[in-house]
């Protein structure tokens, strides 16, 4: 890891894929009907992705099974998402589906990627996980089952998409593949299985699609373009202050009550992101 691994410009363009990546979750929570909201904003997502991967190289055939994995994964994170805030408070199960996937993607990129990481950055990125699990009291246990199950989903494409945009050699080209790939799947199904109440929810909340699908292409693109050029696992725990982003669109904008519990947590984030940034 080179002295300006984290630089300042890199940490801020990471807490602002954090921001973003809130941003389009609470949009999917805001929707009257989570799962099409969801589908909306993958189907956004995908329509920017084929506007622009024209002008781009392909990426190295050699990421390509990455690419495949990744889709299939993806789709997976977005039914995961959608029926996960159907159950639950946003403030409650962000946090844990986010939280544990940080210390895994550490784990196994010190173990099988050969990333070394220095004990200040461990310290950081311990801080960051231990703030945002104290935020996850009050989720009923009988649900916790899936946030934790895509903790593990985002941990795996993590470190998939890691592996794959350093082979691809055009972060970009293959940020986009990756979303017109995985933003297909549920808009079809959609289109063969609820068409009319796709349609009309559409008419209603297309600007949800619009700014969701902005939003989350160039949340994960950043994150993705950072992990071709720094620690996988800084850059995927910095990316989990998007709790603390969310947090704050919890109780600004979605109204829920946020604990002081969960605010002492998010001072623990920001304490942990302050120390990643000093790694």
């Amino acid at each position: 890891m080179t002295a300006d691994t984290m630089s300042l410009s890199l940490f801020c363009i990471v807490l602002f894929a954090a921001l973003l990546h809130a941003s389009w979750n609470a949009i999917v929570k805001r929707g009257t009907d989570t799962l099409l909201t969801t589908i909306l904003v993958t189907g956004s997502a995908a329509v920017i992705a084929a506007i622009g991967l024209p002008f781009l190289p392909a990426p190295a055939a050699q990421s390509w099974p990455w690419l495949a994995a990744s889709t299939l994964l993806q789709v997976g994170y977005y039914v995961l998402v959608a029926r996960t805030y159907q159950l639950t408070d946003m403030s409650a199960s962000y946090p844990l589906m986010r939280g544990c996937a940080p210390i895994l993607v550490a784990l196994v990129s010190t173990l099988f990627l050969g990333e070394r990481l220095a004990w200040i950055a461990w310290a950081g990125i311990a801080l960051i996980c231990l703030g945002i699990l104290c935020m996850t009291r009050g989720l009923p246990r009988q649900h916790a089952w899936l946030p934790l199950l895509n903790a593990g989903v985002i941990a795996t494409y993590t470190l998939v998409d890691a592996w794959g945009a350093r082979h691809s050699g055009a972060a970009v080209s293959y940020t986009l593949w990756l979303f017109l790939l995985s933003g297909l799947p549920l808009p079809l199904w959609a289109l063969c299985t609820r068409a009319s109440a796709l349609r009309d929810y559409a008419r209603r909340n297309w600007g949800y699609g619009i700014v969701g699908g902005f939003g989350t292409l160039i949340s994960y693109g950043l994150a993705l373009w950072a992990m071709t050029v720094a620690p996988v696992a800084m850059i995927s725990a910095l990316r989990e202050t998007s709790i603390l982003f969310g947090i704050l669109i919890s109780a600004w904008i979605l109204h829920e009550r946020v604990t002081r519990q969960r605010w002492i947590a998010a001072g623990l984030i920001v304490l942990g992101a302050v120390v990643l940034r000093m790694a």
